[in-house]
């Protein structure tokens, strides 16, 4: 039997303590999948966008995977760009999982089958640096977490972000941390592409050589020379690809070895089908995946898959933890869900992604309210980074 889309139907919505733009795509015969967009924050721009691609998906064999990437990315003159990338992602993930439901298969198995039982996870500290911070990771190092990510000076003052102050200041409590928790555990840290080239080199010129296990993000990525640039100050290993949108975006970090972690985020950079491409172009330069997972339990899920399917996986992400509660996973509307059991997602074996959403506690319109990032200022006025 053919099997047709007869809907395309993105949910803006208010889920817990933030906006979410989910995708649920439904065939003729009532199957259907759903995916998520992580373009957070601006959700209503991909939301434009999922309505335009609507009309080419609707008719369309959902099994065409990999055809409908093409014909989505290519359907327009202006090709790329983060609302593109996340518009797809959303379609990708929702179409994985009806082929999923459709063959009684795990995503995994479409992906060329299981290569591990459990997905390990990192954890993050909720605080900024200080000892209870170092409390916090023996906690988890206690709790069987072998990697945690911890968290820098934030020196917000009425939205000002003082550079200099945040680095001295997380440069000293790294170096606490480090002999405190001793060379066994990964630690790494995230700054959020806060600081300049010259900022983060100083930053890490300020540690002991092993302090970090990883750098993440510490500049924008728009410039890989920028980053070659920084490589060539400093030896910490760099975590960096939260941002990318495509291949295209991956590919000087990858081939340039400016990156020894990528950390793509399965919800914006083109879904399953195109992380997949860049997961293997990274092996093939001894490059691990670590990737970025901010959103809630149908991002979650497809990272699971994917880091189940792939032989170069180093960690997942994951937020809620016992040092951190985001609130992200809300059980109340997605009443199915792969939890997370010790320091890792055990994979699921039943068909499609292993999520399901209670409709009903997603208005739709729904009073999603603002919510934005902080509008970040250096001390002297300048916008910068959050």
């Amino acid at each position: 039997m053919r099997r047709t889309i007869a809907e395309v139907r993105p949910i803006h919505a208010r889920i817990g303590n933030r906006n979410r733009l989910l995708l649920k795509i439904t065939l003729e015969d009532g199957t259907y999948g759903w995916g998520e967009s992580g373009l957070t924050g601006r959700e209503l721009a991909v939301k434009g966008m999922l309505d335009h691609f609507a009309p080419i998906l609707v008719g369309k064999d959902p099994f065409f995977i990999g055809r409908i990437w093409q014909e989505l990315y290519r359907s327009q003159y202006m090709e790329g760009g983060v609302v593109t990338g996340a518009a797809i992602s959303a379609v990708d993930i929702a179409l994985h999982d009806i082929k999923g439901k459709c063959l009684g298969v795990p995503v995994f198995e479409l992906l060329g089958g299981r290569q591990r039982h459990t997905v390990p996870g990192f954890a993050s500290t909720a605080r900024e640096p200080d000892e209870v911070m170092i409390d916090e990771a023996r906690l988890l190092v206690d709790k069987g977490w072998t990697c945690f990510r911890l968290s820098p000076a934030q020196h917000y003052t009425k939205d000002i972000f003082d550079a200099r102050s945040s680095i001295a200041e997380t440069a000293k409590w790294m170096t606490r941390a480090r002999e405190a928790l001793g060379p066994g555990p990964m630690i790494g840290l995230d700054y959020h592409h806060r600081l300049s080239v010259a900022e983060a080199a100083m930053f890490c010129q300020m540690m002991p050589p092993g302090t970090l296990d990883f750098l993440e993000e510490p500049i924008r990525n728009q410039t890989p020379e920028a980053y070659a640039a920084l490589r060539a100050q400093t030896n910490v290993n760099f975590a960096i690809g939260e941002e990318f949108a495509n291949k295209w975006q991956a590919l000087p970090y990858v081939e340039r070895d400016l990156a020894q972690f990528i950390r793509i985020d399965l919800c914006l950079v083109g879904g399953l089908t195109e992380a997949m491409k860049i997961a293997g172009w990274c092996e093939a330069h001894y490059v691990d995946i670590m990737p970025h997972n901010p959103l809630g339990p149908i991002c979650t899920a497809a990272s699971v898959h994917f880091g189940a399917a792939i032989a170069n996986f180093a960690y997942l992400e994951c937020r809620d933890t016992p040092v951190e509660a985001c609130g992200f996973d809300v059980p109340e509307v997605f009443t199915r869900q792969i939890a997370l059991d010790g320091a890792g997602y055990p994979v699921p074996e039943g068909p499609g992604l292993g999520v399901e959403v209670d409709e009903t506690r997603l208005a739709d319109p729904a009073p999603v309210g603002e919510v934005g990032c902080p509008r970040l200022r250096r001390p002297d006025g300048g916008v910068t980074n959050w």
